[in-house]
């Protein structure tokens, strides 16, 4: 656990960023600390000081102690990594620049007040995010580089699991594993007629420049968290996209004009091209979702209730009721079992369910079959017909070997790894040329061999 620590630690002081010149008035700066050719300069201190104060996160200790030390330890393992030739891809660095800007943009309000808050334009608060966040991606791959050759055996967890004291065993929550079948009720034909001719009347007001695509996508847009941003979606890449609006999208070319309506599995679009930068585009798009009937809603669930009576009869196992009806793509192929995205495990804890599952699922026995029940889709964000079975329940238990191997394992392979990465820390303390001005040397460090 100590490793995810580490991590969390240094991803901390990585993702807390540039400050606003509000924040780095009045620092007179000097070098505080070297850590072999690199300086530590104060105001990276009291930048980071700063923010975590104004976001209220908490620093465990002396900030003036922690944070410096933390960036020894950065500087420590990108000084490694510079050694060992470690690269990352820029378009990935980029892909996370662009979604941490349009996250800032959402909070924040506009482009233009994020540019205010930081006291930076656009331009140079990419090219600073560019360096956090390749340094980020640079010092995990070191880090699994330098845990990579670890080798166990079940044995060596057995013998793990058997040293922890009794009262330090953990306590697992209460889990249970479902099948499920959902489709989704078709639509009207009127109905998609209806969206689609709404689209086409907002990309005439467009065009005729009656009207703003982006205080229509405000207003109206389905995507509820690029409406608040006018329809803006941020620098994406091809694969970040569904294919058929990517395949529409990056064929734009003129950012006044308004594609035609595109359909995905979302619903239906209009897009309009901002920028292009290589082999990424920023683009506004207003979704719509046709809206099913209740007619058709309560028909697909007599269906549903039918199939399962069947399978209730013994005429139909529930595999196959998976197989030829339901149109859940991400447990289809898996016999109907619902995978948590969360673990990349089958179990769930209540918590992790989608709220109208966990409800439905609360109070059945193994083996039980649901009544058919509407909810909203995690992977397409429609409303879908569903019914789940219970494939197996555990309840909430001291964690032990029978039912918790893969989790002791995980718990296991953390806490070797940080001793692994703390004797690596330890040793490059002792290799590597360090000064610390005298004036921030009266600390408690987390390691002790800053100071020789």
């Amino acid at each position: 656990m100590y490793m995810k620590k580490i991590i969390l630690s240094l991803s901390l002081f990585l993702s807390m960023g540039p400050l606003s010149v509000v924040a780095q008035k009045n620092i007179v700066d000097e070098v505080i600390w070297i850590v072999g050719d690199e300086a530590i300069l104060r105001s990276e201190v009291e930048e980071q000081r700063i923010r975590a104060q104004y976001e209220g996160t908490p620093i465990q200790g002396d900030p003036y102690c922690v944070i410096p030390e933390q960036i020894a330890i950065q500087k420590l393992y990108l000084h490694q990594a510079g050694i060992d030739s470690i690269v990352v891809s820029e378009t990935s660095v980029m892909s996370q620049v662009e979604s941490r800007l349009s996250y800032l943009v959402s909070q924040i309000g506009s482009k233009e007040k994020m540019e205010e808050y930081f006291g930076k334009n656009s331009v140079d608060l990419r090219e600073l995010f560019r360096d956090m966040y390749r340094n980020q991606m640079i010092i995990t791959q070191m880090q699994q580089k330098l845990v990579g050759n670890f080798k166990y055996t079940p044995a060596d967890v057995r013998r793990f699991y058997k040293q922890i004291p009794a009262d330090s065993i953990p306590t697992v929550p209460a889990q249970v594993e479902l099948q499920i079948v959902s489709f989704q009720p078709p639509v009207p034909i009127a109905e998609t007629n209806r969206i689609k001719e709404r689209l086409r009347d907002f990309t005439e007001r467009v065009n005729s420049g009656t009207s703003e695509f982006s205080v229509l996508a405000r207003l109206y847009s389905e995507d509820t968290e690029s409406a608040k941003r006018g329809g803006e979606l941020g620098f994406m890449g091809r694969g970040q996209l569904v294919p058929e609006f990517a395949a529409v999208a990056f064929n734009m070319q003129d950012p006044k004009k308004v594609s035609r309506v595109v359909e995905t599995e979302f619903g239906f679009h209009i897009i309009q091209l901002i920028e292009k930068r290589g082999d990424r585009i920023n683009s506004r798009h207003i979704l719509l979702k046709p809206r099913v009937s209740l007619a058709d809603k309560d028909s697909a669930i007599q269906i549903l209730d039918s199939i399962t009576n069947k399978i209730r009869d013994n005429k139909m196992t529930f595999e196959q009721a998976v197989v030829h009806f339901s149109q859940d793509k991400n447990s289809v192929m898996n016999a109907g079992l619902m995978l948590n995205e969360k673990s990349g495990t089958s179990k769930f804890e209540y918590q992790d369910l989608p709220q109208e599952v966990a409800k439905i699922v609360y109070g059945m026995n193994v083996g039980e079959i649901s009544k058919p029940f509407t909810m909203i889709s995690q992977s397409t964000n429609k409303e879908v017909v569903a019914v789940v079975k219970v494939k197996s329940k555990i309840e909430s238990h001291k964690a032990n070997l029978t039912d918790d191997y893969q989790m002791l394992k995980v718990v296991f392979e953390n806490q070797k790894h940080a001793e692994l990465l703390n004797d690596w820390i330890v040793k490059k303390q002792k290799d590597t040329y360090i000064s610390i001005d005298p004036q921030w040397q009266k600390c408690t460090f987390q390691y002790p061999g800053w100071i020789k």
